[in-house]
């Protein structure tokens, strides 16, 4: 039992206050409304993107420079590149879009800012987080103003969205996804709903600690990574066309053999490899 609580611990720790990364391999490059329009490589026959620069806007900047925002939610910004992960989403005003495993919100609040009063966020925490570790710095986060178009969702992972959110531009999971294999997440019906909460085109946004090519899930929950490799076959197989992925907080001097959960991680916190992929409903 103490066991399992310490490794929920890690694993919620990377929801209330993700890891800052480490200073990126290269810069990647997008555009829309709130940032700029993709200008990465395409390969193959056009479909997929690699971004390999990213441009904010002054707009997007004004979100995240936002004065209203927390002090802890700033120092976090360096490592995280919340502006990259805005634009590289293509999030815009008045868009339907959810995070998936909100946790505390730092995410949440950003895309609430980015959709603006017209739009809408479904911020979703499954029971058992909110329980053991989410429920104050969750309830705190949504008592803002600025966070008064967002909607609480509380729901397993396996049906994670009510129904209620359909026709979504967007869904986001930040560092989260290499989670759903350790607690037993049934992630073929996860993905099949959240493909069907999706308008055409729109996009499902992961971000991950990156494992070392070849272990698949097997450190998943002893060092808080998974391989690039295995979500990439989960989306595809789940109906998902891979659409682009971005190089915005990758490492290349991560060995990638050491548990890379924030708590776990001590004075390495912040400097794993993270993929960031994009995945679009056909």
């Amino acid at each position: 039992m103490m066991l399992r609580r310490l490794v929920l611990a890690f694993s919620f720790a990377s929801l209330v206050a993700c890891a800052p990364s480490a200073t990126p391999s290269s810069t990647p490059s997008i555009k829309t409304a709130n940032a700029t329009t993709p200008t990465g490589t395409p390969t193959g026959d056009g479909s997929f993107t690699h971004v390999t620069q990213i441009q904010l806007s002054p707009a997007l900047r004004a979100i995240v420079d936002a004065p209203d925002r927390d002090a802890d939610d700033k120092k976090l910004d360096e490592g995280r590149k919340p502006g990259e992960l805005l634009a590289f989403a293509g999030i815009n005003s008045g868009m339907k879009v959810a995070e998936l495993a909100a946790g505390g919100g730092y995410t949440t609040e950003l895309l609430a800012r980015a959709v603006g009063p017209t739009g809408v966020v479904y911020g979703q925490n499954s029971p058992t987080i909110l329980e053991k570790f989410a429920e104050k710095p969750w309830a705190a986060r949504l008592a803002k103003p600025v966070n008064k178009n967002v909607v609480k969702v509380t729901r397993d992972f396996d049906d994670p969205l009510p129904p209620e959110a359909k026709d979504l531009d967007a869904v986001v999971m930040v560092l989260f996804y290499h989670d759903t294999y350790w607690m037993n997440v049934d992630r073929a019906k996860m993905n099949a709903n959240i493909l069907r909460a999706l308008k055409p085109g729109g996009k499902f946004i992961i971000v991950d600690h990156s494992a070392r090519a070849g272990t698949g899930s097997t450190e998943v929950k002893t060092l808080h990574r998974v391989d690039e490799a295995l979500v990439r076959d989960d989306l595809t197989h789940a109906g998902f066309r891979l659409a682009t992925d971005a190089d915005f907080l990758r490492n290349p001097y991560d060995k990638r053999d050491w548990n890379a959960s924030p708590t776990a991680a001590a004075e390495k916190r912040g400097t794993s490899d993270r993929f960031v992929l994009g995945f679009v409903k056909p």
